[in-house]
């Protein structure tokens, strides 16, 4: 029996890198699994987890939106009645445009998905799980851009902190009801929001140097974020809550520092 085996997921930002291998991965442990995503790829993404025999419906939503949020915590909720999981996962970088040079529209746009995205999900999914008193685990994104400088720009690493502040109240005003809510911190990881980046280093012949700074000195893959969530979402962490776990090969772990040549 899968380890999520009885249980509906809801994830956002399904249509492609960590959602979609996080939806995949769900599925094939027996979750009931509602992909979400802006994007019309989320549709052949719950397509193909159902060739492979699992339990998905794709479903083309706005994650900054609350009407939309809440429509897809009933879609769940009236499909494979009930909702057990939500991974609020959606999200934009913004790029890397300088301070001086944002512009209080480029704040807005991407605090709405990241870090309203990621509220919306909690308390929709959370109203959800206290009406059917179920105990349940809310994940949402976060971003080592949260933890401190160097990972992304201004707005971006602003809404991921958010996002660790947000699971860390959340938890405190859900206290008593069962419901778990955390946060992955994923470092470099080849999704579609830092495709660009891998595509110039190869074109560059430098991808070697890409997650040179932690020390695995490597990148990381969307499964192995999926993995943590699958974790945080099953009842083995059912004595974690409140928390921001970090999987980025070690890259927070230390101040920068200039390295010795590699062990040998």
């Amino acid at each position: 029996m899968g380890r999520l085996q009885g249980k509906t997921a809801l994830i956002t930002g399904a249509g492609s890198g960590i959602g979609k291998a996080s939806a995949e991965l769900f599925a094939s442990e027996g979750a009931r699994v509602l992909a979400m995503d802006r994007s019309e790829t989320v549709i052949d993404v719950a397509r193909a987890i159902k060739a492979k025999g699992g339990e998905a419906l794709g479903l083309t939503a706005d994650a900054g939106s609350e009407a939309d949020v809440a429509g897809a915590v009933e879609t769940a909720i009236s499909r494979f009645g009930g909702l057990d999981i939500c991974w609020a996962n959606a999200g934009v970088s913004g790029g890397l445009t300088p301070l001086l040079e944002l512009t209080a529209a480029d704040w807005e746009g991407i605090l709405r998905v990241n870090l309203v995205g990621a509220f919306l999900a909690v308390k929709h999914a959370s109203l959800a799980m206290l009406s059917a008193k179920t105990p349940g685990s809310i994940i949402c994104t976060a971003s080592v851009a949260g933890l401190r400088s160097g990972a992304g720009g201004s707005p971006y690493s602003a809404s991921k902190a958010g996002v660790i502040s947000l699971v860390r109240t959340a938890s405190q005003q859900l206290a008593g009801s069962g419901i778990r809510v955390n946060a992955i911190c994923p470092g470099l990881i080849e999704t579609g929001m830092t495709q660009p980046m891998f595509e110039r280093a190869r074109s560059r012949g430098t991808e070697a140097k890409l997650g040179q700074l932690n020390p695995l000195r490597r990148a990381g893959a969307p499964i192995e974020i999926a993995h943590m969530a699958l974790f945080l979402a099953s009842d083995d962490a059912s004595y974690v809550n409140g928390q921001a776990m970090v999987v980025d090969g070690g890259l927070s772990s230390s101040h920068p520092i200039a390295r010795p040549g590699a062990v040998t």
